[in-house]
């Protein structure tokens, strides 16, 4: 069978609630007479990318704002490890499609920021900035700013920042979308592999079904506005056969396939 197809409230080989890191349950939100999410319930299972995928306009990023803290939903609830989301917190770090660092500080201090808002000593969150540094492979970047950096480079200090503060959820708002297509399959292949050396739980935002099916083990496909999802797609079979061999995969190419059949109708 080329993929699992299943509707979050029965899904089928889902992983048990104890497995589950964030929880939406009828979220819906409302900007003015504009209503972007209605009765939206899904759950990401712990230590798992789950990419979210939909047309244009329907609500991936403001649920991803939500999730974060940085929106207020206009009903419904979120939870993260079982206690509910009123605001962000240090268990959710974002990812930012535009980049937002510090343009007057280095690699080194952009990446310790977080810690530095915590109060960790300096010391301390510059060795821990360090490893993350290493990471994401810019090492040897530690005293390079902002404007000495490619797209590519900046992109990778967000995410080691992210990493940093140790959040247990990671939000990721198209994080690749500034990059050459050559970069970016760099930073796909990356993130395969950050998704299993550090555990933790990444949702992804995305437009781009290829990169949803190479680096997801969940996608949740949304529906126009009023968003909710349409359905959940758990890849399975080519997931451990290497980054090299994932494209060629016949599962891979089905996939991606019956994705596009059934965003094709709400493509303008």
């Amino acid at each position: 069978m080329a993929m699992s197809q299943t509707k979050p409230a029965t899904a089928k080989g889902a992983a048990p609630a104890a497995d589950i890191a964030v929880s939406v349950r009828n979220v819906s939100k409302n900007y003015d007479d504009v209503q972007a999410l209605k009765d939206l319930s899904l759950d990401f299972p712990r230590g798992e990318l789950t990419s979210l995928l939909g047309p244009s306009g329907c609500g991936k990023t403001t649920l991803l704002k939500i999730i974060a803290g940085l929106l207020p939903q206009s009903a419904g609830q979120i939870e993260v490890d079982g206690k509910t989301v009123t605001g962000p917190g240090p268990d959710r770090a974002f990812v930012f499609q535009d980049f937002a660092l510090l343009p007057w500080a280095n690699v080194l201090r952009n990446v310790a920021f977080g810690l530095e808002l915590r109060g960790v000593a300096k010391s301390e969150r510059e060795a821990i900035a360090e490893k993350y540094i290493r990471e994401v492979g810019l090492a040897g970047f530690e005293k390079s700013f902002p404007h000495q950096l490619s797209g590519g480079m900046r992109q990778r200090v967000g995410l080691a920042r992210a990493l940093s503060v140790d959040a247990q959820v990671l939000l990721l708002d198209e994080p690749f979308s500034a990059v050459d297509e050559q970069t970016r399959r760099k930073f796909q292949e990356d993130l395969l592999a950050l998704v299993a050396n550090e555990q933790k739980t990444f949702i992804f935002v995305t437009h781009s079904i290829e990169e949803a099916v190479y680096v997801s083990d969940q996608i949740a496909i949304l529906l126009p506005r009023p968003s909710r999802v349409s359905e959940i797609i758990r890849p399975s079979s080519f997931r451990n056969k290497g980054v090299d061999n994932i494209r060629r995969d016949p599962e891979y190419l089905d996939i991606v396939d019956q994705i596009w059949a059934s965003l094709r109708s709400y493509v303008e």
